[in-house]
Formats: structure tokens, sequence, C-alpha cells
């Protein structure tokens, strides 16, 4: 698709397709294709993170949206999991979040959420694309008896804080000293707030967002910030959300950051233990670490690999009636409780297992040992079919024979940016360097870096 990547519409701000004309469009094509029979539940609610873009989009698409008479629910800056729940909970045809997740102020997105909660399929985005690219008939002008309307919600976020504490069974922090680093986004007055009102000591940072200053050193993608501060408060752990809260990056006790695979290690095991894990069956994507499939085959539970993204891995999840599953890069689904993603809702369920277990996050966290990884992110001057790449394929069919069961590579383009990803992996450290050496090689002769 054109605009649609691997999450959602996202690009920088002000340019094509993060524009108001394109937020416009694409409000009146979310009204033509998730319009409801029920007139009642043509309700679209639309959130944000804090970035400043958010303003202007988020004007016109509720002009695009009123205009083909639906009403428009704005309850302010709150996460992409929050505005998921309240999709659902409040009878809407669909939700709306604007949000680059962890990319830098200067971009802003679309995710788009269908009644249920759930990110759209393939082919509703498609649909939605063609309408906003003109490809798809205008639809006529409504008649101004039936423009819809737009208002405000004052109680969104606490429907939302009393939802995520629920998932939790309410259960009590008392006794926990956590740094919470909200990266000056959308979880940057909830998330605080609801530890605090479980019991937890909590030392904020990443709370004080300006419109520019999302993500920028702090937050799941610079985990040692809550790091050094676990170390300064000795706390029992630290929490590091993303730009629009949807994924989290924990940190232990000493301050070292735990990955994302062994987080879904220790909450596989938690949930098997507790008889919470249906069909003993996880979902994980292509990026997690060989140890995750080594760990969790040790202890009679099956992994199902998906493509990279949480909607992916929530897929595979509906698809089976399975109830867990995430991604490396810190997206959990406990599925028996929310419909995507949610970094607090998932750092509440690893602080209960904590908790019931009386034991740190390094302990937990040791029922995995990882192979020796790297993952390198290459600005490319253009995105060829990687199939066409003469000289790659013949160095991906000579790692595969070297490696055998002992390692893997993985290489594709990034859904967002314009880069490749390429990630090597392999039971012995040094192979793995001289891999990850061999395939920039290529690729830069194949493809071609930007100077």
């Amino acid at each position: 698709m054109k605009l649609f990547g691997t999450d959602g519409i996202r690009g920088r701000a002000n340019e094509f397709p993060i524009t108001p004309e394109v937020a416009l469009r694409a409000g009146k094509a979310v009204a033509q294709v998730l319009r409801s029979s029920d007139p009642s539940r043509n309700r679209v609610v639309i959130g944000k993170d804090t970035r400043i873009s958010g303003y202007m989009l988020e004007t016109a698409l509720t002009s695009g949206l009123v205009s083909m008479g639906m009403d428009v629910l704005l309850p302010g800056p709150l996460p992409t999991p929050a505005i998921a729940h309240l999709t659902k909970s409040m009878g809407c045809a669909a939700g709306i979040m604007l949000t680059a997740s962890h990319n830098p102020y200067e971009d802003n997105g679309l995710k788009i959420f269908g009644p249920t909660g759930h990110k759209l399929s393939d082919e509703l985005e498609g649909l939605i694309e063609r309408h906003i690219l003109g490809d798809e008939p205008e639809p006529p002008a409504m008649p101004p008896e039936t423009i819809g309307k737009a208002r405000r919600i004052d109680d969104a976020r606490g429907r939302y804080i009393e939802y995520a504490k629920q998932t939790a069974d309410n259960i009590s922090l008392h006794g926990l000293k956590i740094v919470v680093d909200c990266g000056h986004g959308a979880a940057w007055f909830i998330a605080p707030l609801i530890f605090e009102e479980l019991g937890a000591t909590v030392i904020k940072t990443g709370c004080d967002p300006n419109g520019i200053n999302i993500n920028a050193g702090c937050g799941a993608l610079h985990p040692e910030t809550a790091g050094e501060l676990v170390r300064k408060h000795q706390a029992d752990l630290g929490i590091s959300f993303d730009g629009d809260a949807d994924r989290v990056i924990f940190t232990d006790a000493t301050g070292t950051p735990i990955s994302g695979d062994r987080v879904i290690a220790l909450c596989g095991l938690a949930l098997k233990e507790q008889g919470r894990l249906n069909g003993n069956t996880i979902a994980a994507t292509v990026m997690s670490n060989l140890g995750l499939h080594e760990a969790m085959r040790r202890e009679g539970i099956e992994v199902i690999t998906t493509q990279v993204g949480d909607r992916h891995v929530i897929e595979a999840l509906r698809k089976n009636s399975y109830s867990f599953g995430g991604e490396n890069s810190g997206h959990l689904i406990f599925a028996d409780h929310a419909t995507t993603g949610d970094g607090i809702l998932s750092a509440l369920q690893v602080l209960g297992m904590m908790k019931r277990k009386d034991a740190g996050l390094a302990e937990l966290a040791a029922c995995m040992s990882e192979f020796p990884q790297q993952l390198l992110n290459l600005k490319v001057n253009s995105k060829p079919p990687l199939e066409e790449l003469a000289g790659l394929q013949s160095l991906m069919r000579e790692a595969d024979e070297a490696f055998g069961e002992s390692g893997r590579q993985l290489i594709r383009y990034s859904g967002t940016e314009n880069k490749i990803r390429i990630l090597v992996e392999h039971r012995d450290a040094d192979t793995v360097d001289q891999w990850i050496e061999k395939f920039s090689t290529i690729v830069r002769q194949d493809i071609g870096v930007p100077a």
C-alpha cells in the first residue's frame, strides 16, 4: 500500500501524507468505510500523543468526520491502548490515534481501530487508502441537518484508569519503589497516577511534555534514563514507555534493561503456572531471540511466529484463541484484557507477577538465556525488492547453510522509514560480528546508502 505501513500511516508532519489535507480526506474515508448500520453508533473517538502537530491533524480529521455525519469524541492526549479501549467501551464505529509512536516529534501518524478496538485488517486499510487517494468515487455532500458534532469528553482518563487497575485485580503495590519514564508522551499524566493509586512509591521522569520533547533521550528507546534513576533511588525496577505507551521496556533493580523477549518468557511461564495460558502457546514475531524458543520449549510451551508488528501477533492470538504474545520491542498483548499492546496494563501484569512470586525482576527474567544478536539499521537510497538483489540473496543462502540450527539471519526493510534492518543471531558472538559486517558490505554494494 502507498500510505499504510506496518502500523498505520506515518511520516514527517506537514509533509505528505501527514498533512491537514490528507487528514481531512482520512476522516471522510473512515466515515465511509466504518460507518455503522446503527446510527446511534456512528461516533469516532480521536486520541493523540503530545506532539505539537497533533492539534493540526486532530482539527482536520474532525472536520472530515463531521462533514460525513459522524459525531467525534475528543479526550485529548491519551495512550493508544486507551483509545482502543474507549472505542469498544463507548460503542464507537471507529477509533483513531494520532501518533508516531517512538519516532521523534517531527513525525506523526494515524492508527485506526475498528468497533471491537482491534486494528484494521489489510483489506479495510486498503479500502480506506483508496478513498483517501481518490481511487474510489467521491461521496455526495451531506445535507446540513445531518452534519455531525464534536465534543470533548472529560471522563476518558478516569474510564481508562479504572479499567487498567481492574485488569490487574487492583493488586496492592505497597512496598514497591518504581521509576516511571513516560518519555514526555501520552502516558505522562495517567501512568504515574495509576501506580501511585495502587500504593507504589513512584519516581517520575519524562512527564513534562512541551510538544517537541517526546521520546527525546527518554522513554522506551532510552531505558538507561530510568536505569540511572533506579540506581540513584535504590528502586525495585524502572518502567519506560514509548510516545504512545503501547510499548514498555523494563530495567531491573541494578538499572539494567531487560529485553522484551525475557519479559515475554517470564510472562509466559507465569501465565502457565496460573492456568491462564490458553493452549500452552504464546505468539512472537520473527524478531524474537532463538533463546526464547529454547526456553519455552524446555517448559512445554509452544511459540508460534508471526511477521513483525503487534497487529500480526494479535491476529494470531485471535485466530487461535490464545491469551498472550508479544514483540521484543516491548509490545505485550494480554488478550484476555486488551485488544492491542498496552504498556501500562503490561507493567501492572508484570508487577503482579513479581508480587505473587515475591521475586525481583532479574530473578524472574533469568528463565531464559539469549543468543548473541545484533540488529543493524542502515539508511538506504531506495528499497528495491530484496529478492531481486542477487548478491544479497547469495550471501543469505550462504549464511543459512553455515548457521544450521545454531543461528539465523533476517533482513527486511522498515515499514515506516527508508531503512533496511539486518538481524544476525548465533550462539557465538564473533560469528555474529563477522556476518553483520558481510551483510553491511553487500547492502552498500547492492543498494547504496546515503553519504
